[in-house]
């Protein structure tokens, strides 16, 4: 699979789908996910930041690459502690493949260690991607896979590793992220919701890959899952940029997580459902917590409101979320939230 990173930071294993699947627009994918079709088996026509949200973007990166670069160092930690030096790391496609470079980097940086990477796909509901399963098995032993993501939101995709890997003898469920505010894993950088910057962006942060596909007429039994390479918008990548902001605040020793060590009482998914009951959302997969999340929900869903915790009114943190909230005209309620600093939720269209 074709991408902008560099050959020895990442082997992707996908399938370049690049000319076969036709983008759609945001409300059209929104009816047909709501009418049951799987959103794996299309893609969104990619955002195009406007230049106001691109200088928040900008100042996102500047005022939180520190903490960002923090947390990794953090992670990357507790995986040469758990895990050592053989550890091969097996990021998730998409979000997972910048993160997966940087605890790559960080561990030469601090350890002197060149460690595997690779990025492969899961998808909620469809699974993990079996072909590329064997083929890292083929590879490696199984004690050695790690799997990376960018952060657990409601731990959907925790859900899908811990289902999925009892298929893999000697594999372990377990995942390593940066931010955790689910409280699900402690293979984290902080249990804290932290503004990671690629989450502000798309495929111009992730190596102008796509998010991943799979359907029967284009991924065949024996293909790995797919995506698209965005080649034309090569004068727009900004991949290495956010890499290289991050890494210019790598620290040997990385300080302590005061607040991020501390995990709120109780599990992200309880306070999802809350907010299901209290917002009279009847499929949590409409609710989407956390700043990740909700960028995710503003980029490419049809939003119906954003919850911001009264605590963070005027946050920077959250500048690019009330941006793009008033971008697309989507209302943002402020509420106590005891897990995440914001939440997105996803309109429910009544005509499907």
């Amino acid at each position: 699979m074709r991408s902008s990173y560099r050959a020895e930071d990442v082997t992707l294993l996908l399938k370049d789908i690049t000319g076969l699947v036709a983008p759609q627009p945001t409300q059209e994918r929104e009816r047909l996910i709501q009418a049951g079709r799987h959103y794996s088996e299309m893609l969104p026509i990619e955002y195009v930041p406007t230049p106001e949200y691109m200088k928040v973007y900008r100042e996102a990166l500047e005022t939180y690459a520190r903490p960002t670069a923090l947390a990794v160092g953090r992670l990357a930690d507790k995986i040469m502690e758990n895990r050592g030096q053989d550890v091969v790391l097996v990021s998730l496609a998409r979000a997972g493949i910048p993160i997966g470079i940087l605890v790559k980097h960080y561990i030469q940086f601090k350890y002197h260690q060149d460690v595997p990477h690779y990025a492969i796909s899961i998808i909620r509901g469809r699974g993990i991607d079996d072909n590329a399963m064997q083929y890292l098995l083929g590879r490696h032993r199984p004690q050695q896979l790690l799997f990376l993501d960018g952060w657990i939101g409601k731990g959907a995709i925790w859900n899908e590793l811990q289902k999925d890997i009892a298929a893999y003898e000697g594999v372990s469920p377990d995942i390593a992220v940066v931010a955790d505010p689910a409280n699900v894993t402690q293979l984290c950088g902080t249990h804290e919701d932290i503004l990671i910057p690629s989450s502000c962006l798309n495929c111009t942060v992730s190596g102008l890959v796509s998010r991943t596909f799979l359907r029967e007429d284009i991924i065949g039994p024996g293909d790995f899952h797919g995506a698209v390479y965005y080649g034309e918008l090569a004068a727009s990548d900004l991949s290495y940029e956010f890499i290289d902001a991050i890494e210019r605040c790598f620290e040997v020793d990385s300080a302590p997580d005061a607040q991020g060590d501390r995990a709120a009482d109780g599990y992200g998914i309880d306070e999802v459902r809350a907010l299901a009951a209290a917002y009279n959302v009847d499929d949590i997969n409409l609710i989407k917590p956390g700043i990740g999340e909700t960028t995710r929900v503003l980029l490419r869903r049809v939003p119906w409101k954003v919850l911001i915790d009264g605590r963070y009114r005027n946050h920077p943190e959250l500048g690019h979320i009330v941006r793009l909230a008033q971008e697309k005209h989507v209302p943002v309620e402020y509420c106590p939230l005891k897990h995440y600093k914001c939440c997105g939720i996803i309109k429910k269209l009544a005509d499907t």
